[in-house]
């Protein structure tokens, strides 16, 4: 038994070497960063291809979070007071325009079709079941790569949960969303060069690694396989 353990960490290490990456594929992408974000809306809003509407975005998002941070408001008394103050603007409007003969408030039908309830509904449960699917693979033990994942975002969250509160870290992370790929797509030649730069040395300190560390224990190993 100890014998096919030495064998199997003897072959591992043996035989894996460094992988050969090429560090100039970080700097050719065949594909733009559009292209990587979907190439839809939502990657021109994080773009800034609409840029009236992803800074119409950063602008409401920032007067909610002052709204709630330093008003002390909550979400539900917010919304509380906004819809009392619509539903008391579009009656009174109603009434006087009754009595005025003036036309009503124009507003839309407000209508759900089953249509849009089933294609909702859909989205919904194919979601939650990918969600399920996935939280029992983990919870049987089958995907241990997916279980590392899933430990290491939650590990994150509670630290990063623990440093700020869930409105701050919600508008920061929109503020990252909204900028960061905007300033790589401008600055996409400078990064990459910086990128390629750290990869090599990054590489360059794993040969040093290997030569000095791994190589030991290859040696080692490989004398207990030969003396058992």
């Amino acid at each position: 038994m100890i014998s096919q353990y030495w064998n199997l960490v003897a072959t591992n290490l043996v035989f894996h070497q460094p992988s050969q990456y090429n560090s100039k594929d970080i700097g050719e992408r065949q594909r733009t960063v559009h292209e990587v974000l979907g190439g839809g809306f939502v990657a021109d809003v994080m773009l800034w291809r609409r840029g009236n509407l992803t800074l119409g975005i950063l602008l409401v998002t920032l007067a909610a979070w002052v709204v709630f941070e330093k008003s002390g408001y909550t979400l539900l008394s917010l919304v509380s007071s906004v819809l009392l103050l619509l539903n008391v603007i579009l009656f009174l409007w109603a009434k006087s325009a009754a009595i005025l003969n003036r036309p009503a408030p124009p507003l839309p039908e407000l209508y759900l079709s089953e249509e849009m309830v089933n294609e909702v509904g859909a989205f919904m449960r194919a979601h939650v079941n990918d969600f399920l699917s996935a939280s029992q693979d983990i919870a049987m033990g089958r995907d241990a790569r997916l279980f590392v994942k899933v430990a290491a975002y939650l590990l994150l969250i509670s630290v990063v949960g623990g440093l700020t509160d869930f409105l701050t870290l919600g508008y920061t992370s929109l503020v990252v969303v909204l900028t960061v790929p905007a300033l790589y797509e401008r600055y996409e030649n400078y990064i990459n060069s910086y990128a390629i730069t750290g990869f090599r040395k990054m590489q360059q300190l794993y040969v040093k690694f290997d030569a000095k560390f791994v190589n030991r224990i290859r040696k080692w190993i490989l004398e207990r396989q030969k003396l058992s």
